[in-house]
């Protein structure tokens, strides 16, 4: 079998090396991809927007590049799927909604500039549900196509789940990177807030929108958001830093032993009847390394905190599009705005001020454990194409914005996969990503 054949099951990190090495061209493995893409996007239906030839293209200057001896970048070559919320000046964003067809950006959104000077190929565009809420868009679940393969992220997360890129870039508000992570059996990673310029990209919430990627292995992750985590003083949330040394930290081993804090958290009624049996099976293989605590009592008002400020910021951010087409918007969308327009400034203020309480009893929690381990959704995918699955157990880490991952260590009854999130202290993404790696390898030796 040629090497072009096998390229597309490459991950992010080892195709960067075979580009780099010169085992392997960006045309050959872009080909590859684009086989993998014509032969399951009829039934996965992953992209929104897909120019072939554009994407050979870019695979041939990125190689041209390489053979004048230039400078490689950390992604060079690489073909990345692209959320349809990030502008694209040589491709659509149309942000999931008719209101926008057809519209094209002037210039990239920082994020997809940074993507380019890192190397990357940018494939295409990627399904999001309808304004990264939750009306769902066409993509299926490349495990199963009469599932849901979560939102709003769904075509990024499916894309690489099925094998047409190694890596795509997505955005959470709620769960819209772990739980469609999760249900596609792929990695994602949501990074601490503020840590990835969102300047360029559609605006649902300015406390809660986090961008971050998807690949098929910790590694990838690391390698994609590190590429992008540079200052931008363009996005108000970020602050002057050096950028987190998250491949270099992962490659490390624990200084010691982790300790895992299990937490079943406010939305562990709604877990579904194969969530509880998995995970305790997951710390029963964990041993002494993973104890079961309860969050405090005042947790359980972070999920309503959490949408108050989500339906109160997209009234505002959203505005133009309730006003110009409400018709042509579905209804779920329609409740949330016309929600957060009801909602009085008082409440939006203190359901703000509840996301420094939570960090204030997370600081507790992580003095004493380096992470915590909890579901990254109520279930496996649900059967049905007409949501995009419930973000409960995602909600209280995306507001107060603490790094979040979702990896692919369980099975639910039915085969489909079921996500454990690893969650870190705010700002301490590079030591969650290196936990994460011990808890994977951990549970693959049991």
């Amino acid at each position: 079998m040629s090497k072009d054949a096998t390229a597309a099951g490459l991950t992010a990190s080892e195709a960067a090396r075979k580009i780099r090495d010169g085992e392997l061209t960006s045309e050959e493995l872009v080909r590859s991809c684009l086989d993998r893409i014509e032969e399951v996007e009829d039934t996965v239906r992953a992209w929104s927007y897909l120019d072939p030839e554009h994407a050979l293209a870019q695979a041939r200057r990125t190689d041209e590049a390489h053979r004048a001896g230039l400078e490689l970048g950390p992604l060079h070559g690489v073909p990345i799927g692209v959320k349809d919320i990030y502008d694209t000046a040589d491709m659509p964003t149309e942000n999931g909604t008719v209101l926008q067809a057809g519209r094209r950006p002037d210039k990239d959104s920082v994020a997809v500039a940074l993507l380019r000077q890192a190397g990357a190929v940018v494939m295409g565009k990627t399904v999001t549900a309808e304004l990264a809420y939750f009306g769902p868009g066409k993509t299926r679940n490349p495990h199963n196509p009469e599932h849901t393969p979560g939102g709003s992220s769904s075509g990024s997360a499916a894309a690489v789940a099925a094998g047409m890129v190694p890596g795509a870039l997505g955005s959470q508000t709620n769960g819209s990177i772990v739980r469609p992570a999760a249900f596609c059996g792929v990695v994602g990673y949501k990074p601490s807030h503020g840590l990835i310029s969102r300047r360029g990209v559609l605006q649902q919430s300015r406390f809660l929108d986090t961008l971050g990627p998807f690949g098929r292995s910790l590694e990838d992750v690391a390698l994609l958001a590190e590429s992008l985590m540079f200052f931008d003083d363009g996005d108000p949330d970020m602050r002057p830093s050096g950028r987190p040394l998250l491949s270099e930290t992962l490659a490390q081993r624990p200084p010691a032993t982790p300790d895992l804090a299990f937490v079943k958290g406010p939305a562990w009624d709604q877990a579904e009847a194969d969530t509880p049996a998995a995970f305790a099976e997951l710390t029963d293989a964990l041993g002494d390394a993973c104890e079961e605590i309860e969050l405090p009592a005042v947790f359980e008002r972070g999920l309503a905190a959490h949408r108050t400020v989500n339906t109160v910021e997209m009234a505002v951010c959203f505005a133009a599009y309730y006003e110009r087409g409400r018709d042509q918007l579905s209804e779920t969308l329609v409740q949330a705005v016309e929600e957060g327009q009801r909602a009085l400034a008082v409440d939006y203020k203190r359901a703000l001020e509840w996301r420094e309480v939570l960090n204030a009893g997370l600081a507790e929690i992580f003095d004493r454990f380096d992470a915590i381990v909890t579901p990254a959704a109520a279930g496996p995918a649900p059967h049905s194409l007409e949501t995009t699955g419930n973000p409960a157990f995602c909600t209280l880490w995306t507001l107060s914005g603490t790094p979040a991952i979702s990896l692919p260590l369980l099975r639910a009854s039915n085969g489909l996969p079921l996500g454990v999130q690893v969650v870190g202290r705010r700002g301490d993404d590079a030591r969650l990503l290196r936990t994460a790696r011990w808890l994977s390898e951990t549970l693959s030796a049991a």
